[in-house]
């Protein structure tokens, strides 16, 4: 989103520090994931799952490793300069983003969101979110086939609103807990439609104007 038109230049400068930031935050969580620890960090509230479920471990460690990609993924898809100036490189780096959401990302993320924390309205919030990442990401492949850049863009743009969830998500967290500190599972369950809802109207917004 840092991309915005001309007359917003001061506000595409602040924001490309920022999201460099909160993708280095980011980074240093998934960080906390290496090497492999059934302990770690979040697993620390999950080993019910951990212990009864087999598959819980690899598909969230699929779903940590992959996602993360998807967020370093945004300097180069969104960024007019480096789309006219480095076009193979926006290409590949695409192609990458969309293939680690379709195969890994999001089907992860679709079963991790089956077992989340805070009940079934946590559920409900983390499955429609995952659900439709995969979606808006794929009909945005649909589109670049079919040569249809602006509709692309406009899909390509939900998806990566999505993709920010991951930030949004532990940012509405940071501001619940120190505003209202609210109990630790009903933040869980706000955080779980606070974090990704105004995102993607942020990028219905941003699609209807054509900011990027």
């Amino acid at each position: 989103m840092f991309n915005l038109l001309h007359k917003y230049k001061l506000l595409r400068y602040l924001l490309l520090p920022v999201y460099a930031y909160f993708c280095w935050l980011m980074l240093r969580i998934t960080m906390q994931y290496i090497p492999f620890n059934r302990m770690a960090a979040f697993l620390q509230i999950k080993q019910t799952e951990v212990q009864e479920l087999p598959y819980y471990i690899p598909v969230f460690y699929t779903h940590v490793y992959s996602s993360i990609f998807c967020l370093l993924a945004g300097f180069t898809q969104f960024s007019n300069t480096l789309r006219q100036q480095y076009v193979r490189l926006h290409r590949v780096v695409g192609l990458l983003y969309v293939a680690v959401v379709l195969v890994s990302s999001a089907p992860s993320g679709f079963v991790m969101a089956l077992h989340a924390n805070g009940g079934v309205l946590a559920v409900v919030f983390f499955v429609m979110l995952s659900l439709l990442w995969w979606w808006f990401t794929f009909r945005a492949v649909v589109a670049i086939k079919q040569k249809n850049i602006a509709r692309h863009e406009a899909f390509m743009i939900r998806s990566f609103a999505l993709a920010l969830s991951a930030i949004t998500l532990r940012l509405w967290k940071v501001i619940l807990v120190y505003l209202f500190a609210p109990a630790p599972m009903d933040v869980y369950v706000i955080v779980a439609g606070l974090g990704w809802i105004p995102n993607l109207l942020i990028a219905e917004y941003i699609i209807k104007r054509k900011l990027i």
